[in-house]
């Protein structure tokens, strides 16, 4: 055989050698096929609320559409439970975390656990009280909605006598009520007489609703830090005849409050989009996988909604 064929034929086996062992080498033979797919994890405050639902839903979408696998944990407003948490994500392997904090003061131990095992954190809904460990923070711009709410309040009515539904656990919360209090004390006509810790839960605020308009039969208004709280409160007063008479405000745009201001049962809502909370979040994560630089804190606009914006072609889904 001439050489120069041999060596040619040589060639070729090796080049065939090599792509067999290269295949082999890059072969998934795990049952799911996911040996190469990575893994991101998820901790919300809670899932009982529709709005973690939604930009849980918005995260799997786009980690599934790359091939990678979210998991997510639900501490059920447990502070200790979600650093729990965290540390079985980083025990699996996952490669950066989506934390939505029960505590924003206490969620400090879980972020140092994440940044010790070199795992990136994205910040979603409400903001950390010390963000130095945290890659991006993902939020509404929650101040503006408090604030919204009261220029509506301030715009449709001449004073009145104030009940506050809090929860001093999320930042998020803590930033709405305030934009809310700036603006009203620019008016002496209205005065908060009562207010009231509820988690954000709708179990919680309705009997924390109904305690504060029995020691306090005078109030009209109701400033909710969301929507469940808001349902809460709505609960209460339609119990006791009062929900025509009472002003009552939320954020979060949740489609039940959207058919409530609708139907003149809710005053308003400063409406947040899960979707673009969940959408911006996810791509970070990916330009975070790539190298590229991320901002540390972007905040969204609300828009309020009310009974001059709403009809009944906007109730149904988020906007």
């Amino acid at each position: 055989m001439n050489n120069r064929i041999y060596l040619v034929i040589i060639s070729i086996t090796c080049v065939i050698i090599s792509g067999i062992f290269y295949n082999l080498n890059n072969t998934d033979y795990s049952a799911r096929q996911n040996e190469h797919r990575r893994k991101l994890g998820a901790v919300y405050m809670t899932l009982n609320n529709p709005f973690y639902e939604i930009i849980d839903e918005e995260i799997r979408t786009i980690v599934e559409n790359h091939g990678d696998i979210l998991i997510s944990r639900n501490p059920a407003l447990s502070v200790d439970k979600q650093i729990e948490e965290i540390q079985n994500l980083i025990d699996e392997g996952v490669e950066l975390i989506f934390i939505n904090p029960v505590d924003w003061t206490k969620i400090d131990p879980a972020l140092k656990l994440a940044y010790k095992a070199n795992v990136p954190v994205i910040v979603i809904d409400t903001n950390v009280e010390d963000d130095k460990y945290v890659s991006c923070t993902v939020v509404s711009d929650n101040y503006l909605a408090g604030s919204q709410c009261a220029d509506h309040l301030i715009n449709h009515s001449s004073g009145g006598k104030i009940a506050l539904l809090k929860h001093s656990q999320s930042r998020s919360a803590i930033d709405r009520i305030q934009g809310f209090l700036d603006k009203i004390a620019e008016n002496p006509n209205f005065k908060v007489v009562a207010e009231k810790e509820c988690l954000g839960q709708l179990e919680v605020a309705m009997p924390a609703m109904d305690s504060m308009i029995k020691e306090h039969p005078e109030i009209n208004i109701v400033m909710a830090l969301n929507d469940p709280a808001a349902m809460g409160a709505i609960a209460a007063l339609q119990n006791i005849n009062r929900l025509n008479d009472v002003m009552v405000y939320g954020v979060d745009g949740v489609p039940e409050t959207k058919e409530m201001i609708y139907s003149h049962r809710m005053t308003a809502t400063a409406g947040q989009s899960p979707k673009r909370i969940g959408r911006i979040a996810a791509d970070r994560a990916y330009k975070i996988f790539n190298g590229e630089a991320v901002e540390k804190l972007i905040q969204l606009p609300t828009k309020l909604l009310s009974s001059e914006n709403i009809d009944v072609n906007n109730i149904e889904g988020w906007d």
